[in-house]
């Protein structure tokens, strides 16, 4: 299972021109989940994600995570962070979760974020237009 989080000062999600999520101060999380993931990896990784120290403290040091600030969750699926682009000039997403197994991972690691902080999603396997305003730029690959 994959993240890939980016501090943002804003960030939001739309589908048909709607916006359906939408955060200020907080963690973009572009989600990809693979064959092979189960619960306990996504109770993992969202300890990772919600534990990473990538804010500020008052000596302007990464020192802080995302519950010591109070930030908010932006969590968007990503099937494409599970592709294979070893080889060749095409991705391969022979590594990625079926889409059912993928949306219940996802599902479960959004039901986990919500029970610690302000919470929002995107819409699986959606197409999605995503803007944010990265703060740094500070973005991380988090991988369990």
């Amino acid at each position: 299972m994959i993240a890939l989080i980016q501090r943002v000062k804003q960030a939001s999600v739309c589908v048909n021109g709607e916006i359906v999520g939408q955060i200020e101060h907080g963690l973009l999380i572009l989600l990809g989940v693979e064959q092979g993931d189960d619960q306990q990896k996504a109770e993992r990784l969202c300890d990772k994600v919600l534990g990473y120290r990538v804010f500020s403290d008052q000596d302007d040091k990464m020192n802080l995570n995302v519950k010591q600030v109070n930030g908010q969750l932006l969590v968007v699926s990503q099937f494409t962070l599970a592709a294979d682009t070893k080889k060749g000039t095409r991705p391969s997403f022979t590594k990625g979760a079926t889409p059912a197994e993928a949306n219940h991972l996802y599902n479960y690691f959004v039901e986990l974020c919500q029970k610690q902080l302000t919470t929002k999603t995107g819409i699986f396997a959606a197409n999605m237009q995503v803007s944010l305003v990265n703060d740094g730029p500070v973005t991380f690959w988090l991988q369990v």
